[in-house]
């Protein structure tokens, strides 16, 4: 027996786990085309240097990244944002505004694997492109809030947490932090998984003796739930003087993004929480992410504003906000509450063939059945009409159609009903028909 096996973090899909995949795929696909989103795809394979404008040259790290026959730095794509706004920047203004684009293909990242998290993963990617208000926030936030639904899953079961990184910048400049704030939201970005030690450590080594009440300060940031208490907080780091004329701004989108979920009715959905700041310093804007209310597992999807990216890439100045979901920790998801459908592939009708001269005469029909749309399998070699019966019924088969001498002898079919086991003939010039009205 051969020793060949996958690699680690790589899967494969028997048919049993490719139906769960498919399933996936087609709520995923169903949603986003409700809301008017266009499929897209690229290329598996980019320049390394492509993922290093946008994340760095430490990314490589992370890469499944080689040189090619030709020379060229290539890497297997570890996300599929960098492609989107290379597409987009070689359209330029050719394209209609706003961008309302999504893909789901196979992403690739060469990392510790642990629950949720794989080297190879199914994602599906959701960006609007064109437009700068929180209108489009509010868009892409409901399509995940949909996804999600389209799952049987409810406010009990997830919740969008959102947060702002333009808020922590102006927060941190007010504190005079104004070219610490990249540093210091990583720092932020790991502070549920850090120990009070730790983090005032590492604001030590960024703020001096400031570390410690930088610290009190981030803490007391991170209980901000509301408006309400956004401003305050804002007043107490700046001494009770007003909020300047960015902040305002700012509290203004918030309130109209909010006001957007309350008028959709999806308010129950979303939560301020001001932890999440997405590490990656390229995003510019309005971060969220969705989870479990359970906790239980890594978070569903994660995205935000990125307006930078599409210049960056050589395209115009090009507002832009996405997100991601992949489907591993999804369908861990699903299966922790029991709600994976369980599926078992079914087919219109199995053959049930006597011996050679009716197998002549069934393929045939075999072949006219499908080419009119009717899946229809058949024993591929002559044997007793016990067992081919037991394959039907293994099939899945709803009818099963029986071609036996007599049936030959008369020129007629028998259709046996699967479910009930009730039978009858039908003239083999009337079978086309008979299984249209039985079974569509």
């Amino acid at each position: 027996m051969s020793n060949f096996k996958s690699l680690p973090g790589f899967r494969e899909f028997y048919p049993e786990a490719f139906a769960e995949r498919r399933f996936l795929f087609q709520v995923w696909r169903q949603v986003a085309r409700r809301f008017g989103f266009q499929e897209f795809d690229g290329p598996v394979l980019e320049s390394l240097e492509l993922f290093k404008a946008k994340s760095g040259d430490e990314i490589e790290s992370q890469l499944f990244c080689f040189e090619d026959k030709g020379g060229r730095e290539i890497s297997l794509r570890p996300e599929l944002t960098p492609t989107l706004a290379r597409m987009v920047a070689a359209k330029g203004n050719a394209l209609k505004r706003p961008i309302k684009w999504f893909s789901i293909g196979d992403n690739f990242r060469y990392e510790r694997m642990q629950k949720g998290r794989l080297r190879c993963f199914t994602q599906l990617n959701a960006d609007i492109l064109g437009e700068a208000g929180p209108a489009a926030e509010l868009e892409l936030i409901s399509l995940l809030i949909q996804l999600i639904q389209g799952f049987g899953l409810g406010k009990e079961d997830f919740f969008i947490r959102l947060s702002d990184r333009n808020l922590w910048m102006l927060y941190l400049e007010a504190q005079g932090f104004e070219s610490e704030t990249s540093k210091i939201l990583e720092i932020v970005d790991k502070w549920e998984r850090m120990p009070d030690e730790v983090a005032c450590e590492k604001l030590s080594a960024i703020a001096g003796d400031r570390g410690e009440a930088l610290q009190a300060s981030i803490g007391g940031f991170l209980k901000v739930s509301n408006l309400a208490e956004l401003s305050n907080a804002f007043k107490t780091v700046s001494g009770g003087a007003d909020m300047g004329e960015a902040l305002q701004a700012r509290i203004d989108d918030w309130s109209t993004l909010l006001d957007g979920f309350d008028a959709m009715g999806l308010s129950g959905f979303v939560e301020m929480d001001l932890s999440i700041v997405r590490g990656l310093a390229y995003y510019t804007g309005f971060v969220f992410e969705a989870f479990d209310r359970a906790k239980s597992n890594r978070a569903i999807a994660g995205g935000g504003r990125y307006n930078n990216l599409i210049k960056k890439m050589g395209g115009p100045d090009m507002p832009a906000v996405g997100f991601g979901m992949g489907d591993v920790v999804l369908a861990d998801v699903l299966k922790e509450r029991g709600i994976m459908p369980k599926f078992v592939d079914t087919i219109d009708a199995y053959m049930v063939i006597g011996g050679e001269a009716e197998r002549a005469v069934a393929l045939a029909d075999v072949n006219a059945l499908r080419q009119s749309g009717f899946s229809v399998d058949y024993p591929l070699k002559t044997s007793g009409f016990g067992k081919q019966f037991k394959m039907a019924s293994a099939s899945g088969a709803r009818v099963a159609l029986i071609y036996g001498s007599e049936e030959l002898e008369k020129g007629v079919v028998k259709l046996r009903d699967m479910t009930d086991r009730s039978e009858e003939e039908v003239p083999r010039e009337r079978l086309i028909l008979a299984l249209h009205d039985r079974l569509r």
